[in-house]
C-alpha cells in the first residue's frame, strides 16, 4: 500500500495506507499479502522504514556500505560487512517531497527534470541552516517520518521565517541542498568510514541532487544499484515481493533493531486467492 499518513509517535501510533487486499485478491484471482507496517508498531516499533531488511539481505558487501532510497521520503541502511552485527536503518528526512510540490507550484509540472530548475538558482545558507534545524534532524534513531510533517505547510513556515524575499529557483536550490545535506549528516554520525553508498528510487534520475550527494560524500563513492545489478525503479518493488515470500514461509523480517520493535515479527496479512 502507498502510505499516505503516518504517526508512529502519538499516544495512540498509526499508520494508513491506501490498496484494499480484498479487491485486489478478488479482482486478479492472486493472493495478496498487505498491512506491512502495523504489526511492527504493535509491536512497539516504528513500522517504517522496512527495506533495510531487503536491502541487507542482497546488498551485503566485503566492507560496510549504504544503501539510500531517495523516494519521496529519503532512508540510509547501514549495511555492516559482519552478518553478526546489527543493521541500522532509518528515514532522515525529506528525498523528493518537498522539490515536487515546491516545481508544482512554480512550474506547474510534477517533477524537476534532472534537477535542472535547481541546477539554475543558488542556494540560500541561512535558509538552509534554518531548515536543518528541525528537531526532527537531531533525533536519534529509530525514527521515521512521512508528507504529514514534511509539506507544504512546514516550507510555507520555514519561509515566514525568512527577512528576504528569496527568488523561487534559489529555493529549489536549497531544497536540494537540504535533501542532500541532512542525508550526508545522517550517513556521518552513523558511518563516518563508511567507503561506498547505493542509491536507489526516483531520485537517482535527479542528476543535481547525484551530483550533490557525491560531492558531498566525498572521497566516499556515490553509485546507484544499478553498479550491483538492480534498477534503482525496482528496488522497492522487488523488496516487497520478498518481504511477500517471507510472509508466505512464516518468516520473520531482521526489523527490530532498524524500526525499534520489541522483537522481530511476520508481517504481513495474507489474503487467498
Amino acid at each position: 500500500g502507498q502510505t499516505i499518513f503516518h504517526q508512529p509517535h502519538k499516544p495512540y501510533p498509526n499508520t494508513w495506507q491506501l490498496g484494499d487486499p480484498n479487491l485486489i485478491a478478488e479482482r486478479t484471482g492472486v493472493t495478496t499479502i498487505a498491512d506491512w507496517r502495523r504489526r511492527d508498531m504493535a509491536a512497539g516499533g516504528q513500522g517504517a522504514p522496512l527495506t533495510p531488511a531487503f536491502h541487507a539481505h542482497v546488498f551485503r558487501q566485503s566492507t560496510d556500505s549504504i544503501v539510500v532510497n531517495l523516494g519521496g521520503i529519503a532512508n540510509i541502511t547501514l549495511i555492516p560487512s559482519d552478518s553478526t552485527q546489527p543493521v541500522i536503518g532509518f528515514d532522515t528526512g525529506p528525498a523528493n517531497t518537498l522539490l515536487d510540490n515546491w516545481t508544482q507550484r512554480h512550474q506547474s509540472k510534477s517533477y524537476d527534470d534532472e534537477g535542472q530548475w535547481a541546477a539554475s538558482g543558488e542556494a540560500n545558507q541561512r535558509l538552509l541552516q534554518q531548515m536543518l534545524a528541525d528537531p526532527f534532524f537531531a533525533q536519534a534513531p529509530p525514527k521515521s517520518t512521512g508528507r504529514e510533517y514534511w509539506n507544504m505547510v512546514w516550507l510555507d513556515q520555514q519561509l515566514a521565517r525568512q527577512s528576504s524575499q528569496l527568488s523561487p529557483t534559489d529555493i529549489q536550490a536549497t531544497l536540494i541542498e537540504l535533501t542532500t545535506h541532512s542525508i550526508i549528516e545522517a550517513i556521518e554520525k552513523v558511518a563516518p568510514q563508511v567507503e561506498q553508498i547505493f542509491i536507489c528510487g526516483g531520485g537517482v534520475h535527479n542528476v543535481r541532487m547525484m551530483e550533490r550527494l557525491s560531492m558531498l560524500a566525498a572521497p566516499c563513492t556515490v553509485k546507484s544499484t544499478s553498479s550491483v545489478g538492480f534498477d534503482p525503479d525496482f528496488v522497492e518493488a522487488i523488496a516487497f515481493a520478498w518481504f511477500a515470500q517471507q510472509t508466505l514461509a512464516g518468516h520473520t523480517l531482521a526489523l527490530s533493531s532498524i524500526t525499534g520493535a520489541r522483537g522481530n515479527r511476520v508481517l504481513g496479512a495474507i489474503y487467498p486467492a
